[in-house]
């Protein structure tokens, strides 16, 4: 029997709100199919809309092939950012609040056109033209204590859990963002002014707008458009960190100021 989109949002939520380590799905829960789970992801989105704000943009996750083999899928996943979950830094966040807390470094965009992906295709070129803005950004996330030796059979309930997002942070906005090289661009993580790793815009997909294009063909793949003025988070350029309460964290995008997060207990 193939479970039902909003039984399997509804079990995600409660994991969510009663702070539960993540497990497998349980007997009539599990998404048959990579469809079913981003039907269940829509559903949970919706669900958490109530409390977290309308969807304002988008992310994508495991844009690296190595990490798409761990979970057992074979592309990326797109996932939605809600209003309330997104900030502009310096911003802190408390540990507390999540399962387990972890942050990412990215580049992030903002749309001044809609991004229509006819067919499910869009180039880079077309991309590049509904861009307005660039900024860095933090991603906050939660795994909920996941084990990563076993999320190859749990593939789906990623999908579902929409991406495992809990929100952005986002750096200086640059509409002149036309003139920078973004496949060569570096960032640069520091924690407590320790350097932790860096990374280049070509490690999103060989090219950030790319990143961007896929994002839009897998939202015109479930009837969505991807709208002006969304924002959208185009994967990590330094391995996710978990950081503790305490820390500093500092991200470095070449051509932008440094974008600051500070960890609470």
């Amino acid at each position: 029997m193939t479970a039902s989109p909003s039984r399997t949002a509804q079990w995600l939520l409660t994991q969510h709100r009663e702070r539960r380590t993540f497990r497998s799905f349980p007997a009539g829960i599990r998404p048959a199919s990579l469809a079913d789970a981003y039907l269940a992801q829509a559903r949970f989105v919706d669900l958490k809309a109530r409390d977290c704000g309308a969807p304002v943009g988008w992310k994508i996750a495991l844009s690296n092939p190595a990490m798409q083999r761990l979970v057992g899928l074979d592309a990326p996943v797109a996932g939605r950012l809600l209003s309330g979950q997104v900030v502009a830094g310096p911003a802190s966040t408390s540990v507390g609040a999540y399962g387990r807390l972890l942050i990412e470094f990215e580049i992030a965009v903002e749309l001044g056109a809609d991004l229509p992906a006819p067919g499910g295709r869009c180039s880079r070129e077309q991309a590049h033209a509904a861009v307005a803005a660039v900024r860095p950004a933090f991603e906050l996330a939660d795994d909920r204590d996941a084990d990563y030796a076993r999320l190859g059979d749990e593939a789906f309930q990623m999908v579902a859990d929409n991406a495992w997002n809990e929100g952005a942070v986002l750096g200086m906005r640059r509409e002149d963002w036309a003139g920078l090289d973004l496949e060569a661009i570096v960032g640069r993580v520091f924690c407590d002014d320790v350097p932790v790793g860096s990374g280049r815009g070509g490690d999103l997909m060989g090219h950030p707008l790319d990143a961007l294009a896929w994002l839009a063909g897998s939202a015109a793949s479930r009837g969505l458009t991807m709208r002006r003025g969304d924002v959208a988070i185009l994967g990590s350029l330094v391995t996710s960190r978990f950081p503790k309460a305490g820390e500093r964290w500092r991200f470095e995008l070449e051509g932008f100021e440094p974008l600051l997060l500070s960890i609470e207990p």
